[in-house]
């Protein structure tokens, strides 16, 4: 009886667990399959998920439509390039022409604080290069040697220019020691600044296969540094000469008169002051191109402070350039203060010319010497007897 009992109870407890979930849930299905109660899956491996005819309910607001799809916006179409494979060829000579034309430099990266080093191609050094290894060269060598062809061509047709009316025995001051010292300083630093910067111009091609590879490049060092050195001697002479001679070189009437006479050229002598008009025109030429040298030199001995290498070449092509037209204009000088001019050189010897070269080509600066001498020992009015 007991057993009985038991087993209807085992029978009835699932239909009463299937009750009350339904009082707990309304819309829940009135029968549920049992859980499988054996095997790893709940059911074992064949086992499939319970199946039910009932539809699922209905909970919440009702499932609405979903809206239409909006039209695309319409958007413009960018056009594809050409494919770099169909593009054509550009070759380095191409791309560096369209560079130039922009003004521009092609130039890598570099890690070094020195940018410069990092420039590939730059046209405007090709143009710097020509002015270097053609214009400079064959266009220097052209001038130097011809003043020096037309020089001697004139000692030869016409010899030195004698005192004509011989020497007189007398003879007065024309240069003081202060400027016969600058002078001195001013002319030095010049030949020695000559000769290095020939060196630099023309040393590679007609020295070095003379004295060798070794010994060239020991005298390039040794010229590069004196050049750089006796840059501030010369500089320093050409600041003392502008103070010592402006006054004495400022234009005048008489300088037109010397030059429509003929000035070097003329028969007789015509008059002229301390200076004559060939005379000022070499001290402002010194003056004018020794100042733009300096600077451009300067400029080239500090690379630092121009901001690009383009500027660096154009310093060296006014630098070079004035230096071939000073180096010529002072070997005319050179040779009429010597062996052109009787009696001219005694003036920087020991400061001292005849009285009859003074009168022959300074004879206006003579008068004033004579009136002020002629001042200097007149008595004074008022002055006891």
């Amino acid at each position: 009886m007991i057993l009985r009992i038991a087993l209807l109870l085992l029978l009835a407890m699932p239909a009463m667990a299937q009750t009350e979930n339904a009082g707990q849930n309304p819309g829940a299905p009135s029968t549920q399959s049992a859980a499988p109660e054996v095997g790893a899956g709940r059911g074992g491996p064949n086992a499939q998920p319970p199946q039910s005819s009932e539809r699922p309910p209905e909970t919440g607001t009702p499932l609405q439509a979903a809206p239409a799809p909006r039209p695309p916006t319409p958007v413009t179409e960018i056009p594809l390039g050409r494919p770099f494979t169909d593009q054509p060829p550009q070759d380095a000579a191409e791309l560096e022409l369209q560079h130039a034309l922009r003004g521009g430099v092609i130039q890598g990266q570099v890690t070094i604080p020195n940018q410069a080093a990092g420039i590939l191609i730059q046209p405007a050094g090709r143009d710097w290069r020509g002015f270097r290894t053609r214009i400079l060269t064959i266009g220097g060598a052209v001038v130097i040697l011809g003043v020096i062809a037309v020089l001697a061509g004139l000692y030869l047709w016409k010899g030195p220019t004698r005192i004509a009316a011989g020497r007189a025995g007398r003879r007065i001051q024309r240069y003081s020691p202060i400027e016969r010292a600058n002078h001195w300083l001013t002319a030095g630093s010049f030949v020695v600044l000559a000769l290095t910067g020939l060196h630099i111009t023309f040393g590679a091609l007609l020295l070095r296969p003379i004295i060798g590879a070794e010994a060239f490049t020991a005298l390039s060092s040794a010229g590069q540094a004196a050049h750089q050195y006796v840059a501030f001697a010369f500089m320093l002479g050409l600041a003392v000469m502008l103070l010592l001679w402006l006054r004495d070189n400022l234009p005048a009437r008489v300088d037109w008169a010397w030059l429509r006479a003929g000035g070097p050229l003329a028969k007789g002598h015509p008059p002229a002051g301390r200076f004559n008009a060939g005379q000022k025109g070499l001290y402002w030429l010194v003056i004018g191109g020794g100042l733009l040298s300096a600077i451009s030199g300067i400029l080239l001995m500090a690379p630092g402070l121009l901001d690009n290498v383009t500027a660096q070449q154009w310093a060296h092509v006014v630098h070079a350039g004035l230096a071939m037209v000073l180096i010529a204009t002072i070997i005319g000088h050179i040779y009429i203060g010597t062996i052109g001019t009787e009696g001219s050189f005694e003036a920087m010897a020991d400061g001292e010319v005849d009285w009859n070269y003074a009168r022959e080509h300074h004879s206006l600066w003579l008068e004033e010497q004579i009136q002020a001498a002629q001042a200097s020992v007149a008595p004074q009015p008022g002055a006891a007897d």
